[in-house]
């Protein structure tokens, strides 16, 4: 039985309401957030549309407002936006949709001066923001706003959408909008693309920045957002009419040929039905290669797969499935691979992929794809085998890798501890420091369970050589506790 001094809301219902009342006026004093949150439940109490007036007037204090927020406060920011966000969507938009669509479109309307003036690296102003934008569509049918009209607010927006705050709008207002809504906002578009940014004299040019190519001028950027607004919009309307060729014809032929490119198109004419021209695309499609990238981009690898499978070219499909793995030891592709294949063939196949993964070249993605397939045994032989192929470096793998080798392959797991050792000191990557303690303490707890340890040095030997090596880094030796 809980006790009755937990905070929980049936203990605090006992308190009563003039109690609770008190609790809050005092809670609230000098905490400004709390005092909005307040106002608005007092606002709602009365009705959506005194809520709806609050809203609007805080909505309007924040665009006012030009002071900045560093990332100490932008979660509070964050949080009084969300407050908005919600009153608007999940209790104004219940009494009346049109009143909540103006206050949505007032409070998305916001979002450039709010960046402008805070520290978002945390992206959590960001998601209030992104949080906001798929409500316009369901508000826009219910409060059945003229198409035309509508189509000049999605303008609007779209050449206003310096901060991704109205990315697929298009989509998300297409029922709305419908057929008449589409086609007045495409005559809009196309006459934006019909009106380039004027170019000023050389003299009254604006220099924003540099780059390898020379002076990056304001015009410059202001007409190259001018054309992507337009690209992307003219996209996006194309898929909401299910217009192929008008999508298609926003890439020049050359960049038809950019392979994620060409997996786009080949999407949308497979979704037509049109395979045939879809494999065409995607066999038109030039891959780049360098020294760290030598396989094939994911998308257009598996739009060719879904391609071949539609025209009926099953063993196609499963070819380039298999070949893809070989190269790039994508499990994705090996599951999708062995589930096609005949019973018993399939534990053949499966034992021909997780060889050719023990010998790939790369070991990082080796051990990615033997852990999480799970391959244990594999993996272990292999990082005992390779030992000196672990890059240390590599810290989004080898944790979570040691961490599934330790129960049954403790030689395994502390090689791999190791590795991230040793990377962190030899490479003098201080901020590691307090991880490569923690790993270390690892290796002191996994030295009990292992009875040889072969060609490795055992534990204490190996801290005696860090001793010796590193001895002086005391910021790393200060977080060790052995």
């Amino acid at each position: 039985m809980a006790s009755k001094t937990t905070l929980s809301v049936k203990n605090l219902e006992a308190l009563g309401a003039e109690r609770l009342a008190e609790l809050l006026m005092e809670i609230s004093t000098g905490d400004a957030a709390a005092k909005r949150m307040l106002r608005l439940e007092l606002a709602g109490a009365q009705s959506p549309f005194e809520l709806a007036k609050e809203v609007r007037k805080r909505l309007t204090t924040v665009a006012r407002s030009r002071s900045f927020v560093d990332w100490q406060g932008v979660r509070s920011l964050a949080n009084d936006l969300d407050i908005q966000r919600r009153a608007i969507v999940e209790t104004v938009a219940k009494a009346d949709a049109k009143e909540a669509l103006d206050l949505l479109w007032r409070f998305l309307a916001l979002a450039s001066s709010v960046y402008q003036r805070c520290d978002d690296s945390n992206g959590v102003v960001g998601d209030v923001f992104r949080a906001a934008c798929p409500a316009i569509g369901d508000l826009a049918l219910k409060a059945k706003m003229p198409p035309e009209r509508l189509a000049d607010q999605v303008y609007e927006a779209l050449i206003a959408n310096d901060y991704g705050q109205f990315d697929g709008l298009i989509g998300i207002t297409a029922p709305a909008l419908g057929k008449d809504g589409l086609a007045h906002l495409k005559r809009r578009m196309v006459e934006l693309s019909n009106t380039p940014v004027p170019r000023p004299a050389d003299k009254d040019r604006v220099k924003i920045g540099w780059s390898s190519s020379g002076p990056i001028y304001e015009d410059q950027i202001a007409e190259s957002s001018r054309a992507s607004t337009v690209r992307y919009a003219l996209q996006e309307i194309a898929d909401a009419e299910g217009d192929v060729e008008a999508f298609m014809a926003q890439y020049k032929p050359e960049a038809r040929k950019f392979p994620p490119v060409a997996a786009e198109i080949a999407r949308r004419l497979l979704a037509a039905g049109r395979a045939e021209d879809a494999l065409r695309i995607i066999e038109e499609a030039e891959h780049r290669k360098s020294r760290l990238w030598d396989w094939p981009d994911v998308e257009w690898v598996d739009a060719r797969i879904d391609t071949l499978d539609a025209l009926g070219r099953g063993d196609d499909a499963q070819a380039a499935r298999w070949e893809f793995f070989l190269q790039s030891l994508s499990p994705e592709h090996l599951r999708a691979y062995l589930k096609r294949l005949p019973d018993f063939d399939d534990v053949e196949a499966e034992d021909k992929a997780l060889d050719h993964a023990q010998q790939a070249p790369n070991l990082t993605h080796a051990l990615a794809l033997l852990v999480s397939w799970p391959a244990l045994d594999r993996a272990a032989a292999m990082v005992l085998r390779r030992a000196g192929d672990v890059d240390g470096d590599r810290y989004e793998v080898l944790p979570q890798a040691a961490k599934a080798l330790s129960a049954r392959h403790p030689l395994a797991a502390t090689v791999l501890h190791r590795a991230l050792i040793d990377f962190a000191l030899t490479r003098n990557r201080t901020g590691r420091y307090k991880h490569a303690a923690r790993h270390l303490l690892e290796c002191s707890s996994l030295s009990s369970a292992i009875d040889d340890f072969a060609v490795f040095e055992a534990h204490d030997a190996y801290v005696t050589r860090l001793k010796r090596e590193h001895g002086k880094k005391s910021s790393f030796w200060s977080l060790v506790t052995l």
